[in-house]
C-alpha cells in the first residue's frame, strides 16, 4: 500500500504528510474549479423549465443555453413558423452544440447548429450570428414538405445531413418542454435564477436585441429607455397587443413568449425584473421564479423589462 513505514525517519514522515496535505487541497481546488466552470460559479445560475407553473417534467440548463434557445424560439415564430418547427430546431441544436454558440466543430462546421462555410450556410462570421444561423435552419427546414408531420429526427435529418440522424430523438422531450415555453405555449413555465451585480444594462441595446429577434414591429407602440421614479434602472414596456390582433391561440400566448425571451436573456442583457400580467420575476428573488402580484388594468396589454442602470 502506498505509504511511508514506520521505520522511516521522523523528517521522512513529516514531509510525506506534507505532500499528501498539500495534495488533497490541490485536489479540492481543482474540483472546485471544475464545478464552477460547469454550472458558471458565483451561485451556479440556473435556468429550469417545467410542463406547467404547478410542476412535471422539468430540464435544467445554464443562462447561456437558455439565451440561445430564446433567441431560436423568437427566429422561427418571427417567421412564422409553428411550435412544432421550433421543436425541431431546439433538439437540433442540442445533438449539435448542447446551445452553445461555439466557433469549432468537425472539419469546419461552427455555430448552434455546426453549419458549415464550405456547404454554402454562410460564412463564418453570419453562422455565429445565433439569429442568422437560427433564420438559415428555418429557411431549409421550410423547405421539406411535411416536416410537421414527421418524426423529429427525419425532419432534423433532412437539414443537417448528419453522420448519425437517430442522434436528434433523443433530445425531443426537452426540446418540445422548451419550445412550450418559449413559444408562450406554456405561461410562467421557464425560470432562472441569475447572480445580483454585474454593471449596468444598455436599453439600446435590449430593444436592439428585441428588433433583431421579433422584427422591427416588435417596439412599436411601446415606451421605454428613460429611468423610471429616479430608481437606478431604465424600463422598457413592450407591447402584445400585435399578437391580439393577429387571433388565433389563447391572446397572453405573445405576452409569454416575450417575458420568457427577457428572462433567458437576463444575464447577458443585465435585466433585473420582468413583469406580465399578474406575475413578476426579479433577479434579487430569483431563486424564488415567477411570483404573484397585484395586476393593474393594462398589464396583460405590454411586458415591462427593467434593466440595470
Amino acid at each position: 500500500m502506498w505509504g511511508v513505514s514506520e521505520n522511516a525517519s521522523p523528517v521522512r514522515r513529516g514531509r510525506f504528510l506534507r505532500f499528501t496535505a498539500a495534495l488533497l487541497v490541490l485536489l479540492g481546488i481543482a474540483g472546485y474549479v471544475v464545478v464552477q466552470y460547469v454550472t458558471g460559479g458565483g451561485g451556479a445560475p440556473r435556468c429550469v423549465v417545467r410542463t406547467s407553473e404547478d410542476g412535471g417534467s422539468t430540464y435544467e440548463l445554464s443562462p447561456e443555453q437558455a439565451d440561445n434557445a430564446a433567441t431560436i424560439s423568437a427566429v422561427g415564430t418571427t417567421r412564422g413558423m409553428p411550435q412544432r418547427a421550433v421543436t425541431i430546431a431546439l433538439a437540433t441544436a442540442l445533438q449539435e452544440s448542447a446551445l452553445r454558440n461555439i466557433d469549432y466543430g468537425d472539419r469546419d462546421s461552427l455555430g448552434l447548429f455546426q453549419q458549415r462555410p464550405s456547404q454554402g450556410w454562410g460564412t463564418p462570421k453570419e453562422i455565429m450570428d445565433p439569429v442568422y444561423s437560427a433564420g438559415k435552419f428555418y429557411e431549409h427546414l421550410a423547405e421539406v414538405p411535411g416536416y410537421s408531420r414527421m418524426p423529429l429526427t427525419v425532419a432534423a435529418q433532412k437539414v443537417q445531413r448528419s453522420g448519425f440522424p437517430q442522434a436528434y430523438a433523443k433530445h425531443e422531450p426537452d426540446a418540445t418542454l422548451l419550445a412550450a415555453a418559449l413559444t408562450g405555449g406554456a405561461s410562467a413555465t421557464l425560470t432562472c435564477s441569475v447572480r445580483a451585480g454585474g454593471g449596468a444594462g444598455d436599453p439600446a441595446q435590449v430593444r436592439g436585441e428585441l428588433t433583431r429577434a421579433f422584427g422591427s414591429e416588435v417596439l412599436r407602440g411601446g415606451a421605454g429607455g428613460g429611468t423610471a421614479g429616479g430608481e437606478a434602472s431604465s424600463v422598457l414596456t413592450v407591447p402584445v397587443a400585435s399578437a391580439r390582433e393577429s387571433g388565433g391561440g389563447r391572446p397572453d400566448r405573445r405576452g409569454w413568449e416575450l417575458a420568457h425571451w427577457a428572462l433567458a436573456r437576463a444575464e447577458a442583457l443585465r435585466i433585473t425584473e420582468v413583469a406580465y400580467g399578474d406575475r413578476v420575476w426579479s433577479v434579487e428573488r430569483s431563486s424564488e421564479g415567477w411570483r404573484a402580484r397585484d395586476a393593474e388594468p393594462g398589464d396583460a396589454d405590454s411586458v415591462r423589462i427593467r434593466i440595470a442602470h
